[in-house]
This record gives C-alpha cells, sequence and structure tokens, in this order.
C-alpha cells in the first residue's frame, strides 16, 4: 500500500505541474471569450474526457506508438513545443479581448468552439506534448519491475493519478468564469496575457529540450568522425 501511494504521489507530482490546470484555466478563458457558461461547461466535461484518454493513450502505448513510426521523445518534444508556443504568441497578441463583442447568447451549442474541444484545447494546450513526454517516460518504468504484480499495481497507482489531474482539468476549466468575474474585466485580461506568456514560455522550453537533447546526438564524441 505504502508503494502504491509513493508511485501515485510521484505520477501526480510529474505531470501536474506539466498539465498546470489552473494555468492553462485562464488561457481556456482567454481562447473562449463570448461564449456561454454552458458551452464553457460542454468544453470543460470534453477537455477533461479527451485528456484523460490521450494521458492513458499516452502511458499505455505511447512508447509502442513513437517505436513504431520511429518517432524519437526529442522529436516529439520539438514539433509540440512549436505549436505550444505559436499557441502562447497568438494568445498574447490577442489577449481576453479576443471577439468580446460577440454577445454570449449568440454562441450556440453548434457554435465552432465545440469542434475545437480536441484540437487546440486538449492537445497540445491541455495536455501537449511535455506531458505525453513525461507520461511516456513514466510508463518506460514499467520494465524496472521484476514482480508482475508490482507492475500491475504500479500500473493501477498511475491511472488513479491520471484520473485525479483529469478531475482537476475539469474542475478548473468548468468554474474559470468565477475566477474571471472576481478578477473582473482588466484582471482576467492582465491574467490571461500573463498565462499566454508563461505558455509561449513552456513551448519554448519543451522545443529547446527537445532541440537540446537532438544536437547533443548529432555532435556527442562518439558521432563525430575523428580526425586523421
Amino acid at each position: 500500500m505504502n508503494t502504491a501511494i509513493q508511485t501515485f504521489l510521484l505520477v501526480f507530482a510529474s505531470i501536474f505541474p506539466v498539465v498546470n490546470p489552473p494555468g492553462s484555466a485562464l488561457v481556456f478563458l482567454g481562447l473562449t471569450t463570448g461564449a456561454a457558461p454552458g458551452i464553457r461547461r460542454i468544453l470543460a466535461r470534453r477537455i477533461a474526457i479527451n485528456s484523460f484518454f490521450v494521458l492513458v493513450c499516452a502511458f499505455l502505448l505511447g512508447a509502442l506508438v513513437l517505436k513504431f513510426y520511429g518517432i524519437s521523445i526529442p522529436i516529439l518534444r520539438v514539433a509540440g513545443g512549436f505549436i505550444v508556443a505559436v499557441a502562447g504568441w497568438k494568445l498574447l497578441n490577442e489577449g481576453s479581448q479576443k471577439e468580446l463583442d460577440i454577445p454570449a447568447d449568440s454562441v450556440s451549442k453548434e457554435s465552432p468552439l465545440l469542434d475545437q474541444a480536441f484540437y487546440p484545447l486538449t492537445l497540445p494546450l491541455t495536455t501537449g506534448p511535455g506531458s505525453i513526454a513525461v507520461v511516456i517516460s513514466i510508463a518506460l518504468s514499467r520494465a524496472t519491475f521484476a514482480d508482475p504484480r508490482q507492475e500491475l499495481l504500479f500500473v493501477i497507482a498511475s491511472l488513479a493519478a491520471i484520473a485525479v489531474i483529469v478531475v482537476c482539468i475539469w474542475f478548473c476549466f468548468a468554474y474559470a468564469e468565477r475566477l474571471q468575474n472576481m478578477l473582473g474585466k482588466g484582471g482576467t485580461d492582465i491574467a490571461t496575457r500573463l498565462s499566454a506568456f508563461i505558455l509561449f514560455c513552456l513551448g519554448l522550453q519543451i522545443l529547446w529540450s527537445g532541440g537540446n537533447e537532438l544536437l547533443r546526438s548529432v555532435f556527442s564524441p562518439g558521432s563525430v568522425p575523428s580526425l586523421p
């Protein structure tokens, strides 16, 4: 039981800061400005469900998929980091005033926002390449267990941690408008721009992390031919 609790806390502490549900909720607010509260609740539920499947699939099948297509984790980080950085830069320029002149009641359930529940609101803004890379790295540690019962316990504890993170995503996104009401128009704009800047920096960090690993693999001593 102690091992399961330690695994749960380790997985939760590794994934939660990367997903960052409170910070992502502010970005979610900025991208859904003008949407009715009901639309936001529907989006929050869909994003939470999508995030659960993305993280679980990454945990159970991520390493196998990357190996099948010959994609390395550094390449995943470079591509995903670029997408996250572009999204952060776009939101940073637009701010929380995006589509402010659109009445909330004019956004129906057929709104194009619902079509964005998976991309880009789930992937890469909520569960992006950073969280996927972390989950895959955690899943690779399954090979260290010799006892099948310990491996099963590790998997169950990891899935439980993912489930708790998904609940946090739903809660933060579903009640993001309360934070907006508390901060006010000006405070929300400032918080959104700060979150967008953090998102932009996070994308650059993910991109640099993957690029750094690629450069080290190219210029490592073993890969550079020796001079005659």
